[in-house]
């Protein structure tokens, strides 16, 4: 199993004859997976990837998402979508699978591959936690950029990447080079939504709005307003399309309720927004 730590909740889990999380540390191919029970709620749990916070799961509620920035994908989502749309979902970075999981339960026709580099903690996480099965769900191990440059043109509807190695995404899934195989795997009408973790400069956030931008003919940015200013350091989403998108009166309302609150920029603010910085290519192209 690869566990790292012993004593009374591993005792537990034994008593109970396997199956279902146990808090502790655990090896992985990248590194180490530490779960641990939510303290505030005893029906969720965290995970953490190297020390980084990587997932939240709520055992009782698949539709809870205490991540403020998987909670603002799945509401531009929903704006786009309804919930009885097939929606085929690719979600690059699997984590705990925890949108894929909400994305189950608000879509039960959707049919969704995550894309996850570490295949042990891909493993552990079909272990621990309440997950559906293919052809509804299915985990792919392999790094997200083979992966996409293999799929077939108009194959998704939705692509979410959420990938970090510590607290930044790998260059080679920023690029102008990697969102035109992102744009091609999408079927027409389709949304490429990432997520970007960035510090108070924005500069990350400025680039990837630039080259998404260049790419996509629609545009739009969810954000803490504080965020936007520069004031602290989080989580910018920017999304593409060859549609509008984000323009739902529903979605900027909820996008205001919860543990943070939200704008939502449409194509004109996302151009000023991005106007400054280069477009991210290959290193050598």
């Amino acid at each position: 199993m690869g566990r790292q730590r012993s004593g009374r909740r591993n005792e537990r889990h034994d008593s109970r004859g396997g199956g279902g999380p146990v808090a502790g540390t655990y090896v992985i191919d990248t590194g180490t997976c530490e779960l641990e029970e939510d303290p505030f709620d005893p029906q969720s749990w965290i995970v953490r990837i190297n020390g980084e916070p990587s997932s939240h799961i709520d055992l009782a509620d698949p539709q809870t998402l205490a991540f403020d920035y998987m909670r603002w994908i799945a509401e531009l989502t929903r704006s786009q979508w309804d919930s009885s749309e097939p929606l085929r979902v690719l979600h690059l970075g699997g984590g705990a699978c925890t949108l894929a999981r909400a994305f189950a339960s608000i879509y039960p026709q959707a049919r969704q591959v995550v894309v996850e580099l570490d295949g042990r903690l891909a493993v552990l996480v079909r272990e621990w936690f309440d997950l559906p099965r293919a052809p509804l769900l299915r985990v792919r191990v392999g790094e997200a950029r083979a992966v996409t440059e293999t799929l077939t043109a108009d194959s998704r509807d939705l692509i979410v990447r959420d990938v970090f190695a510590g607290r930044t995404t790998p260059r080679a899934l920023t690029t102008l080079e990697f969102t035109r195989h992102a744009r091609r795997v999408l079927a027409p009408g389709g949304i490429y939504a990432v997520n970007c973790g960035d510090a108070r400069d924005l500069r990350r956030a400025r680039a990837e709005a630039a080259t998404i931008g260049a790419v996509f003919e629609h545009t739009a940015i969810i954000a803490d307003p504080s965020m936007l200013k520069g004031r602290r350091e989080g989580n910018v989403i920017i999304a593409g399309s060859d549609v509008p998108i984000g323009r739902s009166p529903a979605l900027a309302s909820r996008v205001l309720v919860g543990g943070t609150q939200a704008h939502v920029w449409h194509d004109e603010q996302v151009h000023r927004f991005a106007e400054s910085a280069k477009v991210l290519h290959d290193l050598g192209g």
